[in-house]
């Protein structure tokens, strides 16, 4: 496919059904040639994979970490449950594909053009997605190629180290910092706005988010001598002031063809099978913690009879569960309902589909300032963070006009007062109660940063100050694949169709070719 294909065909595609306009029909007009565009029309297909590619494989990561699984109509459990994978399959490589290919050249030229054009803002908005590849890249699969890549001249790569990737991500966050900053040149929100569904040109904006990435790849390094929770927490605090700074992208909806639709809506049907686990229903309804969370009425389905419940990972399907007994699908219905009805949370057509938040973030700052020893700071974090997200929920239950009610004010208020939950003295937080809340939190949508959680704590750690797991209730799988030969995931394998079948000597150098490759640690999460 010619580069001109590639980048006509990302633009127009995407950007005539984010605007509903037909002159980005126009772009290219010489049908013979490729020919100049405007450096700010690379950027909207590029935000929709940006948030959108990270559900793609959230349906896979998502059976790692407990989320869900797929259980109606399913009668043997899944590889990805088992926590396995698919052989000659590209299942779980969709970030991999678009951060080489959808972002790829287009990123590249979009960046270059900018700079060219004295277009700062523009410019460091690109830094910023080339960092957010790397990054999520390196955390799913490891090593990945990031010297060589996007380099037209050679037909095999090089794989780069996790280290080497982390460091890029950093040089390349501060090149956005700084260009973000810039106001002299062509710097010009309205032209940055006319493509910019995220933030609608604010400049300002993307300068936090940029911040707020920093943060969470300078926590990543909680297991190294290195971690420095200070700069993570200085970070965060140059980020998202409030939820009125989250990163939301839109879904209009008006596609005929349904690629305008959020991936997790009924009309899509990607996860119309799938339910949540019991381990995050325990997280919510009392179990572990004693108190019930108001949020899991307004993000979890209930079953027929009002309860809510789990799949169990260790059982296919529903198990022994009565048809009363078994939770409805994500959108609020039984077996495969809710197409055309109005829907819950994350999981309506049209709503809004975050990729970093303000609650996320405050949780990243109370783990840091909790390892620190500032249990002070950590405590008022992890308080603002549930408070944000909680409004978080109700926002997200507005987009479309969703069927769950509003959490209310007096709701959301005893909750926080109840100290199982939000302990007095900060000298009573857990790092348990950070890290499971902050699971709750991004439970749905925040795959990438919670799996990442979950192996910085090796799924199974335990809290120093209880003895208990950070994670109460997580097991792995009892019948892990066979390839795993008895360990844990840790990574997801390269896309097949790119590493496997053309670029597999390079891939056999990291030891790609093994069949148990996907249970190698990863170097961030190591001492």
């Amino acid at each position: 496919m010619t580069k001109r294909q590639i980048t006509t065909g990302l633009l127009v595609g995407f950007l005539s059904l984010a605007n509903g306009c037909t002159k980005y029909l126009d772009v290219n007009t010489n049908p013979n040639a490729p020919e100049a565009v405007s450096a700010n029309l690379y950027l909207s297909p590029m935000e929709h994979w940006m948030v959108t590619a990270p559900q793609f494989d959230g349906r896979f990561i998502g059976r790692y970490t407990q989320e869900w699984m797929p259980a109606n109509g399913v009668t043997t459990l899944g590889t990805w449950d088992r926590m396995g994978y698919d052989a000659a399959s590209d299942n779980g490589a969709e970030q991999w594909r678009d951060v080489y290919w959808s972002l790829g050249q287009n990123l590249v030229d979009m960046i270059n053009k900018s700079e060219k054009e004295q277009r700062w803002d523009l410019a460091g908005v690109g830094y910023v997605m080339k960092a957010w590849g790397w990054l999520v890249l390196t955390d799913m699969h490891g090593e990945i190629i990031v010297k060589e890549a996007i380099d037209p001249t050679r037909s095999t790569f090089d794989y780069d180290t996790q280290e080497f990737a982390y460091s890029e991500v950093q040089r390349l966050l501060t090149q956005a910092i700084a260009d973000l900053q810039k106001t002299d040149g062509a710097v010009d929100q309205a032209y940055l706005a006319t493509t910019d569904h995220i933030y609608n040109g604010d400049r300002t904006k993307w300068l936090k988010l940029a911040y707020g990435l920093q943060a969470i790849s300078l926590n990543h390094f909680s297991n190294k001598a290195a971690y420095q929770p200070a700069a993570v927490i200085a970070a965060v605090d140059k980020s998202f002031a409030s939820e009125a700074d989250n990163a939301l992208l839109g879904y209009p909806g008006v596609d005929p063809g349904f690629a305008d639709f959020n991936f997790w809506g009924r009309t899509r049907n990607n996860v119309t099978s799938y339910r949540q686990t019991q381990f995050v229903v325990n997280l919510m309804n009392g179990t572990d913690f004693g108190a019930v969370d108001p949020r899991m009425s307004r993000m979890l389905a209930p079953s027929a009879d009002g309860q809510f419940r789990g799949v169990d990972p260790n059982v296919p399907g529903f198990g022994a569960m009565t048809a009363a007994q078994q939770p409805f699908n994500f959108f609020g219905y039984a077996g495969t309902g809710g197409l055309g009805l109005p829907a819950r949370y994350l999981f309506d057509d049209k709503s809004k589909m975050p990729l970093m938040t303000y609650a996320q973030l405050q949780f990243v700052k109370a783990e840091a300032a909790f390892r620190s020893g500032d249990k002070a700071t950590a405590l008022a974090a992890y308080k603002n963070a549930i408070s944000a997200h909680i409004d978080f929920v109700n926002t997200r239950n507005l987009d479309a006009n969703q069927a769950a009610t509003q959490i209310s004010a007096a709701e959301k208020a005893a909750f926080l007062a109840d100290t199982r939950i939000v302990p007095t003295s900060s000298a009573a937080l857990t790092l348990t109660q950070i890290m499971t809340q902050k699971y709750i939190a991004q439970w749905a949508w925040g795959h990438n940063e919670l799996w990442m959680d979950m192996r910085r704590y090796h799924y199974t750690d335990t809290d120093p100050a209880t003895g208990a797991p950070i994670y109460p209730g997580f097991a792995a799988p009892t019948n892990l694949f066979p390839d795993n030969n008895g360990k844990i995931v840790q990574r997801i394998r390269p896309r097949y169709n790119s590493e496997y079948v053309w670029n597999f000597a390079s891939l056999k150098t990291i030891g790609g070719d093994l069949l148990d490759y996907h249970t190698k640690p990863l170097w961030i999460t190591q001492p």
